[in-house]
């Protein structure tokens, strides 16, 4: 069985999509379509802007949604999931490409998404931090031992975890994962907080546009990140995304999960190859690949 599954925020690179716009007359057309939904031309940030305009949140995530979603759009009969799966921004790549929102509509709640996340990063200074040779209850006994906002983000393989909260708080968090014997504990270059409370005035904003969006059932089993479940009821669909801003990303366990649901390929759509390296890590009988 074979999985397609979608990056998320951080993945992204100058010149990502470029060759797809310049090549396939459908690609450009929908890159085109995007510009005018977004009212700015976000094709010129991806194609030849800078790393730093790419970083702002507002543009990031329309751009890997937009090369991620693109790509699956274009396969024809190439893409043919059995299952999908996104990691956190990725989710929303997920569910356009199964059929799940049309992609003007997706990518409008992606724009609301990205809008609400930099509000709320705005609110309160905050950033997440990478955790390497830990395992996860001991990740999480240490989070439940620091003062202020300090949670698990993103479960990403076994022995890695990305951690999220306050500024002093992921400080403080750094220096005792260090002294337990974590292999790293390394702050990452981030707007906020993201997966964690921090991301409530977001969430709630997000939820209203969720509610709203008419969601179909998707034409394969999608893993939510909240979960790590396959769903293809609309209405659980939505609440699940609606969680998904303030609750940890579950990737390990989402991959593990399609393990044991019979997957035996995995396809990554989108920019760069960090999937790929944590699905590879995670179970080393599955055949991953990539397209970008």
């Amino acid at each position: 069985m074979k999985a397609f599954v979608f990056p998320g925020q951080g993945a992204q690179f100058v010149g990502m999509g470029k060759e797809l716009y310049e090549t396939n007359p459908k690609a450009k057309e929908l890159f085109e379509k995007a510009n005018e939904v977004l009212g700015f031309r976000i094709t010129d940030l991806m194609f030849n802007g800078t790393e730093e305009d790419l970083r702002q949140t507002k543009v990031t995530q329309p751009a890997v949604f937009l090369h991620s979603v693109i790509l699956a759009l274009t396969m024809g009969d190439e893409f043919k999931p059995d299952m999908v799966a996104g990691h956190s921004l990725g989710e929303f790549s997920a569910l356009v490409a199964a059929g799940v929102l049309p992609f003007e509509q997706g990518l409008k709640l992606v724009e609301t998404r990205a809008l609400a996340m930099q509000k709320a990063c705005e609110m309160a200074p905050s950033t997440m931090a990478a955790i390497i040779g830990m395992e996860d209850a001991k990740v999480e006994e240490i989070c439940a031992g620091i003062d202020g906002v300090c949670v698990p983000a993103n479960y990403n393989s076994p022995g890695q975890v990305v951690i999220s909260g306050s500024n002093e708080a992921i400080a403080e968090a750094c220096v005792k994962f260090k002294e337990a014997g974590a292999k790293r504990a390394l702050p990452l270059k981030v707007g906020g907080a993201f997966h964690s409370p921090l991301m409530e005035p977001a969430r709630a904003e997000l939820a209203k546009a969720i509610d709203e969006a008419d969601f179909s059932a998707p034409i394969c089993p999608i893993y939510q990140d909240v979960d790590a479940q396959p769903h293809t009821d609309p209405a659980e669909i939505k609440e699940n995304l609606v969680k998904q801003l303030t609750a940890p990303v579950r990737w390990s366990h989402i991959v593990a999960n399609m393990v044991k649901d019979g997957m035996t390929e995995a396809m990554e759509l989108g920019p760069g190859k960090v999937l790929q390296g944590l699905i590879g890590r995670t179970c080393r009988d599955v055949t991953v690949s990539g397209r970008e």
